[in-house]
C-alpha cells in the first residue's frame, strides 16, 4: 500500500491577510522557528508518505525559498519527494479565466499530477492546522472500514465567527459513518465535530470525484461532492486527540502562539519522539543575554541580542532587543530590532521591521497590534 500526500498551501490566505500580504499561509512564521507547512508535512513524512505535491497560488516565492529541495524532511529523492504545484501545471488549464478560489477547483488545476501519481492512496491537507498526528493510524483504519472516503474530525468548542466562512460540521453514528456534513450556523458557542480539512482516499477515486466536478462545474469539494455521497458512498470520521488548532485570524495566530508557552502544549506537538517537527535548518550564533537583560516564560530563538526585558514571548532569529526595553506578549519575527526604553504588549511584528527608541506600543488578546514587515515604527 503506497500514498502520496496533497498539501493546499493558500486556500485560507483571507482569513489573516496581514500575515500573507507577501507569502502563502503555508509559508506563515510559527513557534520561534518553524513555517505552518512544517507541521502537516511532517506529519505525513514521519507516517511514512515519501511522495508530496504542495499547490499554490500566488506568493509562493518564500515557500520555495523554505522548501528547496526538500532535504530538510528526508524528501530530495530521485522518485517521489517534494513537488510545487503551480496554478495550471497544463497548457489546457490555463485556459480558464482566473485563479482557483475553491479546494476543488485547486484539485481541478492539479488532475494531472493527480492522475500521474503511481500510489494507491492519497492523503489531503490544510497546512493551516497545527497538530501532531499520525497519518499512517488513519490510513490504516480508513482500508481496514472499507471506506470510501475517511475525514478527520475534532471534538471542539466552536465559537462563532465574523469576517470568515463558518467551521464545516459533521455529523456520524455510532459506526462512525457520517450522515451529515454543514456548516457551523449556531450563533452561540457549542460543542460540535469540526472537520479538520484533512482526507484519505484511494487515488482513483479522487480522480472520479474531480471529474464529476469538472464534468458539472462544481466548486466546493464538500457541498458539491461529499455531501450528496453521504448514504450512497461509504464516508466515514477519523476522531484526532491531543492538541490541535486552527489559524482562522490574526487573533487566533496571536493565541495558538501564545499557546507554545505551555510546557503541556510543547510536549504534545514536539515531544512525541516517533514524529518530530521538521524545518529548514539554520545554523546561527547563540543568544547573547547581557548583564541587564531579564527573560521569563519565553521562547527564544537562537542568533537574538536581548539587552532589555522579555516576559511571555516568542522571539525568533536574530532579535535584538534594546536597553531598558520591556517586551511583553508579543512575537517577534526574524531580525525584528527593538530600540531602548521601548514598551510592547500583545504586539506581533513581522520580519525585519524596526521599533524606535522610547516607542509605547499595545494591543490585546484579541485584537493585537501588528507591525508590517519591513516596516519602521
Amino acid at each position: 500500500m503506497t500514498v502520496v500526500g496533497i498539501i493546499f498551501s493558500n486556500i485560507h490566505d483571507e482569513n489573516i491577510p496581514d500575515l500573507t500580504r507577501m507569502r502563502t499561509m503555508a509559508s506563515v512564521p510559527f513557534g520561534c522557528r518553524y513555517r505552518l507547512i512544517d507541521f502537516t508535512l511532517s506529519n505525513m513524512v514521519n507516517s511514512g508518505i515519501g511522495h508530496v505535491g504542495v499547490i499554490t497560488h500566488y506568493n509562493y516565492q518564500s515557500l520555495m525559498d523554505h522548501l528547496g529541495s526538500g532535504k530538510d524532511w528526508d524528501l530530495a529523492r530521485r522518485s517521489g519527494g517534494i513537488q510545487i504545484l503551480p496554478p495550471y501545471i497544463t497548457a489546457f488549464a490555463s485556459s480558464r479565466p482566473s485563479l482557483y478560489s475553491t479546494r476543488m477547483e485547486a484539485l481541478i488545476g492539479v488532475l494531472p499530477f493527480i492522475r500521474g501519481a503511481k500510489e494507491d492512496y492519497v492523503v489531503l491537507s490544510d497546512c493551516d492546522v497545527i497538530c501532531n498526528i499520525d497519518f499512517s493510524d488513519m490510513i490504516k483504519k480508513h482500508v481496514d472500514s472499507g471506506a470510501d472516503c475517511t475525514i478527520a474530525v475534532r471534538h471542539s468548542y466552536v465559537v462563532p465567527r465574523s469576517g470568515t466562512s463558518n467551521n464545516v460540521v459533521l455529523s456520524y453514528d455510532s459506526d462512525g459513518n457520517v450522515t451529515d456534513i454543514a456548516e457551523n450556523m449556531d450563533s452561540q458557542p457549542s460543542y460540535r465535530n469540526v472537520n479538520l480539512n484533512m482526507y484519505v482516499m484511494r487515488r482513483k477515486y479522487l480522480e472520479e470525484i474531480v471529474l464529476d466536478a469538472m464534468s458539472h462545474g462544481y466548486k466546493s469539494f464538500t457541498k458539491d461532492e461529499l455531501e450528496p455521497r453521504i448514504g450512497r458512498d461509504r464516508i466515514k470520521v477519523y476522531e484526532c486527540d491531543g492538541y490541535f488548532a486552527t489559524v482562522d485570524s490574526l487573533a487566533d495566530y496571536f493565541a495558538c502562539s501564545m499557546d507554545l508557552l505551555n510546557p503541556g502544549t510543547r510536549r504534545e506537538l514536539f515531544g512525541v519522539k516517533e514524529r518530530p517537527v521538521f524545518t529548514k535548518v539554520r545554523n546561527s550564533v547563540p543568544t547573547l543575554y547581557s548583564n541587564d537583560a531579564v527573560a521569563k516564560n519565553s521562547l527564544i530563538a537562537d542568533g537574538c541580542v536581548i539587552n532589555g526585558t522579555v516576559e511571555n514571548c516568542i522571539l525568533f532569529r536574530g532579535v535584538k532587543v534594546g536597553r531598558g526595553s520591556h517586551i511583553r506578549n508579543s512575537i517577534l519575527m526574524q531580525d525584528t530590532a527593538v530600540g531602548d526604553n521601548v514598551y510592547l504588549n500583545c504586539v506581533i511584528a513581522d520580519k525585519t521591521a524596526f521599533i524606535r527608541d522610547g516607542r509605547v506600543l499595545s494591543g490585546c488578546e484579541t485584537q493585537p497590534f501588528y507591525i508590517e514587515k519591513n516596516q519602521t515604527v
